[in-house]
């Protein structure tokens, strides 16, 4: 039995490297694309605007209207399709429908995550789903780490086309594996949409939600200005960067597996302590830039503690549907993709619009009140869970 678990987990973990890899190597090919397709930057920087608004915007519709099917049938399609889109973007002509391939992988990325952590909801032990959702997240982290660093190179030594080939083939591998280890048949409550959506009157749901947005956007207020503030403002060379943005996503990846053992010990008591981590190295990130190892620490400092909420939160919205919403299961496993996307949006608007009325050295105040926020909102939603359990 545990051997079997591991074994889906790692199969879990894979699929979460897939998502991340076809979601954030446009990052690192854009250059070449906009080279290829003979357009500007700022056109292609639209591929990536496009694809959160997507994303947050139809994972929500598509995973409560595909309640009404089984979950294995559900996911092999969705599977299917995402597999369709990516090869398209391989083998697009144009610009035109190069954005038709990534708004269709937008479209099912957000479901196909939002019904794996439904999978590990059902498969895993409740004294092991903290784990279990952490090493899932630590996917798309790795995917930064490793796999679009990877993508940048061999788009750069043969071309990008050959790069999203590549995860074409591993999701078609991915499909077959998830085929083999998955359960055709899984518990599973139907109910209409109003069922669904009256997860959102629980005070647990609607404070974790607004606790998820505001770190994420407290943590895309500076994150979405990394590279110059590790360059331009703490000195490091060019060289250097991809090294030092390699430790970072490290250090995200350290907090996102310390809160699956928080999780373990603690379930979500601890998120207050993270959210006023949070503020607390915010506020001192601009006295800590001056310096550049202070500065360093600070930011590594910052990005474990966000690397934390993801988990402890997903962990809660999954909780507290199997408890008192079965029906909406579903609809809960997607909540952490749809609040990160909400949140970056709403980080990165606020950084690309601070940042022209003060200084780079100063732009870690500009997440300060959302992490505020997220503090008072962590607050009210652990009195909540206090409440909760105390009539259960």
């Amino acid at each position: 039995m545990l051997n079997k678990l591991k074994l889906q987990t790692g199969i879990f973990v894979l699929t979460a490297f897939l998502l991340g890899c076809n979601e954030f190597m446009i990052v690192g090919i854009i250059s070449d694309l906009a080279q290829s397709f003979n357009v500007s930057l700022s056109s292609l920087g639209l591929l990536v605007t496009l694809f959160g608004i997507v994303y947050a915007g139809i994972t929500p519709v598509l995973t409560a209207w595909t309640n009404r099917w089984p979950r294995y049938r559900v996911l092999m399609w969705l599977m299917g399709i995402f597999c369709i889109g990516n090869t398209l973007t391989t083998l697009t002509p144009n610009l035109f429908w190069l954005f038709v391939s990534r708004i269709i992988t937008a479209a099912v990325a957000g479901v196909i995550i939002s019904l794996i952590l439904a999978f590990v909801s059902l498969l895993t032990p409740m004294e092991k789903r903290g784990m279990t959702v952490a090493a899932v997240f630590a996917g798309f982290s790795i995917a930064t780490i490793i796999g679009v660093p990877i993508g940048t190179i061999i788009s750069a030594a043969f071309s990008w086309r050959v790069s999203f080939g590549i995860i074409s083939i591993f999701s078609i591998l991915i499909w077959f594996l998830l085929a083999k280890i998955l359960p055709r048949y899984s518990e599973q409550m139907a109910g209409n949409l109003n069922g669904q959506l009256s997860m959102f009157k629980d005070a647990r749901i609607v404070w974790g939600i607004v606790v998820m947005i505001t770190l994420m956007a407290a943590e895309y207020a500076f994150y979405t200005y990394i590279r110059p503030l590790i360059v331009k403002q703490l000195g490091f060379s060019v060289n250097q960067l991809s090294l030092l943005l390699g430790l970072i996503g490290i250090m995200f990846n350290l907090g996102n597996l310390t809160a699956g053992q928080l999780i373990e010990r603690y379930g979500t008591q601890k998120i207050g302590w993270v959210s006023g981590m949070v503020l607390v190295l915010l506020l001192m990130l601009p006295l800590t830039v001056k310096n550049a190892w202070s500065g360093l620490l600070n930011l590594g400092l910052l990005c474990y503690a966000l690397g934390m909420p993801g988990s402890m939160l997903q962990v809660m919205f999954l909780n507290t549907a199997e408890r008192d919403f079965p029906v909406a299961l579903n609809l809960a496993s997607s909540l952490n993709p749809i609040c990160t996307n909400i949140g970056v949006t709403i980080g990165s608007l606020t950084a690309s619009i601070g940042i022209r009325y003060i200084k780079l050295a100063q732009i870690g105040w500009l997440g300060c009140g959302y992490a505020l926020i997220g503090v008072l909102g962590s607050m009210i939603l652990l009195k909540a869970l206090k409440r909760s359990n105390a009539k259960s």
